[in-house]
């Protein structure tokens, strides 16, 4: 199927019951099952429920993968894969990665023992220099969260097997509509789906996908039910109705975000615009290779650092100052005043998640506020 037609159908069945068209929220926290314990399909909520079970498969098929397996957030998400690892393996991840997978590898899992080095993933001789031979898992973010790097998966996914480490990408940022990381070489594929996939700022998840439903995936799937860090049925719901928009949002995000990069390209007092639309920036040639069109994100330096991209934050109107992004309204974010003292992000630079508002009113408000 198309994506259009994936988005719509994918996961979705009329409720034999009731014949609704719309999926129920299936609300119950246990089912049915035989006097001997046996059981069709869901047997506790934790386990599994008809909702989660409806969204695994949409965002499955989506990204050409095998099975999905739900979270309650993306970070969760991220913990399952690591969590898999053993004491003294080796994580390689991004230098400019988003700033809580960081977190996590260099806090939680520094005191158990697990290793973690940082590189840039654009530079491929320096991905292979970084392997070393307890490297297990290769882990990749592309556009990253917020520098815009991208990565070349294909190259980047060898590098590991290589190296007999699985490579995960997370695809949040461009969606399973502009970017196919399993396609390109990739064992798992990482969503946030708190951002484009629900799109509306009112839901947080997070959600894998495999190539194989092998022993990773059957590791996975016990920790997704023992663990038990699961999405409610409403909270899936939601994500599923959202997909159904998802092919026209990206559209128009991306529509938005190619004008908005242009403007803010030529506006004196913007040093960088990191966005890889522009025929300039170092990664568009990469992004014409594996991605379908360019995004929805930006990032831009502003001239006079800090205090000055600060007084941009204080001066928009229609560009809200919040954190998180891919949503229907366009939000602008300091990123080195969320990440903290020890951030490596440039002191001038600005996130932008750009909306689905009209794109000359977005310009007219970040030239207003650049005065």
């Amino acid at each position: 199927m198309h994506p259009q037609t994936h988005a719509i159908h994918a996961g979705r069945r009329i409720d034999p019951t009731t014949k609704a068209v719309a999926p129920p929220i299936v609300l119950s926290t246990t089912f049915e099952h035989a006097p001997d314990s046996s059981y069709e399909q869901f047997l506790y909520s934790r386990y599994d429920n008809p909702n989660r079970a409806a969204l695994e498969e949409c965002v499955a098929g989506m990204e050409n993968g095998a099975a999905g397996i739900a979270f309650a957030s993306g970070m969760a998400a991220i913990m399952a894969v690591i969590h898999g690892l053993q004491s003294g393996d080796h994580v390689l991840a991004p230098a400019d990665c988003y700033f809580a997978v960081r977190r996590q590898l260099t806090e939680l899992y520094a005191g158990w023992g697990l290793q973690a080095s940082f590189v840039d993933m654009s530079n491929l001789d320096a991905v292979r220099a970084a392997m070393q031979t307890n490297t297990r898992l290769v882990w990749t973010e592309t556009p990253s969260n917020p520098g815009v790097f991208l990565t070349d998966i294909a190259a980047v996914a060898e590098i590991a097997h290589t190296a007999g480490a699985i490579c995960v990408c997370d695809n949040t940022w461009a969606t399973p509509l502009l970017q196919k990381p399993l396609d390109l070489g990739c064992d798992i594929v990482m969503h946030s789906t708190t951002k484009y996939l629900a799109g509306h700022s009112d839901v947080l998840g997070g959600i894998l996908v495999l190539k194989e439903r092998g022993a990773i995936f059957e590791r996975l799937k016990v920790y997704q039910k023992v663990a038990g860090a699961v999405p409610s049925p409403f909270d899936c719901w939601l994500v599923l109705r959202s997909i159904s928009t998802l092919p026209q949002r990206m559209a128009a995000h991306c529509d938005n975000a190619e004008k908005i990069a242009q403007f803010l390209a030529a506006h004196p007092n913007i040093e960088k615009v990191h966005y890889p639309g522009l025929a300039e920036n170092r990664f568009h040639e990469l992004a014409k290779r594996q991605m379908a069109r360019f995004g929805g994100m930006l990032s831009v330096e502003v001239a006079g650092g800090w205090d000055a991209a600060i007084a941009v934050c204080g001066k928009v109107k229609l560009f809200t100052c919040a954190t998180s992004l891919g949503a229907v309204e366009s939000l602008i974010e300091h990123r080195a005043s969320v990440e903290g003292p020890e951030s490596p992000t440039p002191r001038g630079l600005l996130r932008l998640s750009v909306g689905l508002e009209h794109y000359e009113d977005l310009i007219a408000d970040l030239a207003q506020a650049l005065e």
